[in-house]
């Protein structure tokens, strides 16, 4: 299949919000290839979750067009909503019911048959291993176990699409680890493209093949996460020495090395950022040595995705989180939650 899977061309929302007009995203516009996992990143009220409520269906756009599983989400939403599955920040399935019914009834929801209910929802326990707690009611499941449970609503009519939205948020460092991988088996049995939020950042670099980056209703960045590193932020390189006179000697034999600055940094320490720490390191240390200068530590820090988003917006992820509203909710997007409650798209 050539076609994009996603395909969003000038995606545009606007709220009223106390008669004052609010943009919550611009002017969007990317492709997803099929079998892609692309991670979405940015800061509470960057527009993340507006924008997979445009994709969803279950709220229209302001302006722009997009076409996702090859249907058009504006003229024809049933059609997309039948070829997606979506996964929201809060748990889907009815406390009081036990967890095979609820897959069985999701699968009622999509217009399967009750045996291929039946069959799909013993698929998916056993996938994501939930098999123990198959006659559970879904309240006496943990977090992580309920996040899994989720997952497996959103693939019960096994979508070739998969919209997750902060699917680890609240989660211990183990069921997160559990979550992750169960994605993971998931995608390399059933062939799914996964695209989702998330604000754990070793999330993203660790399992996503692509990253998108949004600020203030706009895409910011939009690659891998190891291009976005070495671009954007780079490898913190730092040596130290004996006295700050060979210090003062190592920056100009550095210097020569790397058109990225080599600072100060300390008594008897330089410092730089440069995209190809790996091979400059040794190559400092070995000029040095050949200068007469010799090199007491030396250390190689590798960028992180919060050191990328801190270059792109001056803020870390978390600073640019705190104090920010949250994006604005008009009354059409109740309407859109309340099917989602009901099944019409998880």
């Amino acid at each position: 299949m050539d076609e994009p899977i996603i395909d969003a061309v000038g995606l545009t929302k606007k709220f009223t919000v106390k008669k004052k007009t609010v943009e919550a995203v611009t002017d969007l516009t990317f492709q997803v290839a099929v079998g892609e996992l692309v991670a979405f990143l940015g800061p509470n009220g960057a527009g993340k979750s507006t924008s997979l409520r445009m994709l969803t269906t279950l709220l229209p756009l302001t302006a722009g067009a997009a076409r996702v599983v090859g249907h058009d989400i504006a003229t024809d939403a049933g059609a997309v909503r039948a070829r997606i599955g979506y996964v929201g920040q809060l748990n889907s399935g009815s406390y009081a019911q036990r967890v095979r019914d609820e897959l069985i009834s999701q699968g009622a929801f999509y217009g399967m048959a009750r045996a291929a209910s039946r069959v799909r929802a013993d698929e998916l326990i056993e996938s994501v291993d939930l098999a123990s707690f198959a006659t559970r009611s879904v309240q006496q499941l943990s977090g992580g176990q309920r996040r899994r449970l989720d997952i497996a609503l959103g693939l019960m009519h096994a979508p070739p699409l998969l919209f997750l939205d902060e699917p680890s948020t609240g989660l211990d460092p183990q069921s997160r680890a559990n979550l992750w991988q169960h994605i993971i088996d998931l995608r390399a049995q059933h062939g799914t493209t996964v695209f989702l939020t998330t604000h754990y950042l070793e999330e993203a670099d660790r399992y996503a093949e692509r990253v998108m980056v949004m600020d203030r209703g706009r895409v910011i960045a939009d690659d891998t996460a190891s291009a976005l590193k070495a671009t954007l932020a780079g490898d913190v390189i730092t040596l130290g020495f004996a006295d700050p006179a060979d210090a003062d000697r190592a920056v100009a034999v550095v210097q020569a090395l790397t058109d990225r600055v080599v600072r100060r940094e300390g008594a008897a320490s330089v410092a730089l950022t440069a995209p190809d720490g790996e091979r400059l390191l040794p190559r400092a240390v070995r000029a040095l040595d050949a200068a007469g200068v010799v090199v007491q530590q030396a250390t190689g820090v590798p960028p992180t995705l919060d050191d990328v988003f801190l270059v792109l917006t001056g803020r870390t992820l978390r600073e640019a989180g705190e104090g920010e509203p949250v994006e604005p909710v008009e009354q059409e997007s109740d309407a859109a939650d309340a099917a989602q409650q009901t099944g019409a798209v998880r």
